[in-house]
């Protein structure tokens, strides 16, 4: 046996030893489709087969010990490994064989073994049993040492902790602080191997995210959230998921606890609503044993993984009359972005987003903006910006117009037409804030543009000159997602009591009120919908891509000048 290979295009090959499901949703069949999906050569031996569906197993017909031995050396003698992941070992006596064998190579390879994903499966989704009880002792005492990761369920951590403590009580896992215990008592226990908790079994929210973070039970450097699934999820593009701002932190969540090298790390995604979910375990711990054969660190590993497997479960199709599979192809089409999903439906702008998070949060959480929510700008600097902001919005128009001259399409001519037609009407607003102020209409109109302003609106119309539709389309989504994140943040900061915000009584209330408001919400669903759809219609090549962020980061820097412009006076 070999860990590499000298062969010209050699690729990773990752062995799974577990039994097979004839519907094809989980075990070996679930294990060579991620395999394969992630880039990596897939070898199988078999274990058991099972006769099962969506429905439930109706029969299981395990292999003989001597056979599964049999097809480990006819891998082994031939195929370099780097990676194994094991599955349902069903019982005793194949355990025994399978560890023999491990540990006869391992003592031949010596520190070149490759790395052992364990996925101690027990029990299936629809409730068999798929480990005899008399193998859990062996197991635990023999296989887990073995492990480079354990990948038990929350159930299955508490059968592996009530063998280790011999006390013959099984554990209760109920919360994250239960996960993490967990995690470290399996990790001492089997000779420090990682060990990851899987948290499907529990019912979490953000709050209780946020409570384990609080309490310091795992460093916030540690917390990785899918994509922007946590507090720096935008509120623009929470508000595609979810209806209410002001319950933001009860979002249920599933998390999974990785404890390694002595500490642990939180892997955090939305919960999606699926009964698609036969052979989540499987295809987990496949697609970590993949990224470990391509030479990933544990913890990206694992991060990877999960988001590859929330994916799979969001892109489902459903199949059969139970838990039917995951999509594990998702990843085999060669796409620059991932496809909308309920958790992700706008994963281009969320993207663009989490590209610039720093400068993002400098633009949307500006100190124009935190002073103006609560209510203590000076009212100098907020005349000012508007005055600004409403030449501003005489260049947005045209830009929308010189947008709907490229546009091809009635629905694309459409949007232009009432995203300028909400600008007309957002210019009625500036007069109408400016009056208030004792700026009559004549001195708006006859106010010099700023430098600021001048070197904005011009890159604005130049992009879109230069480039095409997409690229004039994402120099303007700054703006329009901007104030709406804005108005939503200010809203929802005010909410929290002491935060110093407030909106109800702030002298720039009517400004909170109309860009969190119903109609400029409307104007950045529209915003948002449109290019999505032109994203999903002709997606971007990766050279596309890259220009595309070039842009937005650009107009995310002139948006925070043009805050800055506003303070200075300028």
């Amino acid at each position: 046996m070999s860990v590499s290979s000298n062969r010209p295009g050699a690729i990773p090959s990752v062995l799974t030893i577990a039994g097979t499901d004839s519907s094809g949703g989980a075990g070996v069949l679930a294990d060579i489709k991620t395999i394969t999906a992630l880039g990596c050569y897939g070898s199988a031996a078999i274990t058991a087969l099972t006769a099962q569906n969506t429905t439930g197993v109706r029969g299981i017909h395990p292999c003989p010990p001597s056979f599964v031995l049999e097809q480990l050396t006819a891998i082994f003698d031939d195929i370099p490994v780097q990676a194994i992941k094991t599955g349902m070992l069903y019982d005793s006596t194949v355990i025994e064989a399978v560890v023999k064998e491990l540990i006869a190579r391992r003592r031949a390879l010596g520190g070149a073994f490759p790395s052992i994903v364990v996925d101690p499966v027990m029990v299936s989704t629809s409730g068999h049993t798929l480990l005899q009880e008399d193998a859990v002792a062996y197991l635990c005492a023999d296989m887990l040492p073995l492990a480079t990761l354990v990948t038990p369920n929350i159930p299955e951590a508490e059968l592996i902790l009530k063998q280790l403590t011999g006390s013959g009580v099984k554990e209760d896992i109920r919360s994250i602080p239960g996960m993490i215990s967990a995690a470290e008592n399996i990790s001492n226990a089997c000779s420090g191997s990682s060990v990851l908790v899987k948290g499907g079994h529990l019912e979490l929210t953000i709050s209780d995210i946020l409570a384990t973070r609080d309490a310091g039970l795992v460093p916030i450097d540690r917390l990785h959230w899918y994509q922007q699934c946590g507090p720096d999820e935008p509120e623009i593009l929470r508000l595609a998921r979810t209806s209410s701002i002001e319950k933001r932190t009860d979002e249920r969540v599933v998390a999974d606890v990785l404890w390694t090298g002595g500490t642990g790390h939180l892997f955090i995604r939305p919960l999606v609503e699926s009964n698609s979910t036969h052979g989540t375990g499987c295809t987990l711990a496949a697609a970590i044993a993949c990224e470990l054969a391509k030479g990933v660190p544990m913890v990206k590993a694992v991060e990877i993984a999960a988001n590859y497997t929330h994916q799979a479960i969001a892109t489902a199709v459903p199949m059969g009359r139970g838990h039917g599979p995951l999509n594990h192809l998702h990843a085999s089409t060669s796409r620059v972005l991932p496809s909308p999903t309920i958790t992700c439906p706008a994963p281009f702008i969320s993207t663009l987003v989490r590209s610039t998070q720093e400068l993002w949060n400098d633009y949307v959480q500006h100190r124009f903006v935190v002073q103006l929510g609560k209510g203590i700008l000076p009212q100098a600097n907020f005349v000012h910006f508007i005055k600004q902001d409403y030449h501003y919005l005489k260049h947005y128009a045209r830009a929308y117009g010189l947008l709907a001259a490229k546009s091809s399409t009635f629905s694309s001519l459409d949007s232009c037409a009432r995203t300028i037609a909400h600008v007309v009407r957002e210019t009625g607003m500036h007069v109408a804030y400016c009056q208030t102020f004792g700026v009559t209409e004549n001195e708006l109109l006859n106010t010099p543009e700023s430098a600021a302003l001048s070197g904005y609106t011009t890159y604005i119309l130049e992009a879109g000159l230069r480039g095409d539709d997409l690229t004039l389309l994402v120099a303007l989504l700054a703006c329009l997602l901007g104030y709406g994140e804005v108005g939503l943040w200010l809203k929802r900061n005010a909410l929290t009591p002491d935060s110093g915000f407030y909106v109800k009584g702030n002298p720039y209330e009517k400004w909170i009120n109309d860009y969190s408001g119903n109609d400029y919400q409307a104007a950045v669903r529209i915003g948002i919908e449109t290019l999505e759809n032109r994203i999903s219609q002709d997606p971007p090549s990766a050279a596309k891509y890259a220009e595309l962020l070039q842009v937005w980061e650009r107009v995310v820097k002139l948006e925070i000048a043009f805050w800055d412009m506003a303070m200075a006076l300028s």
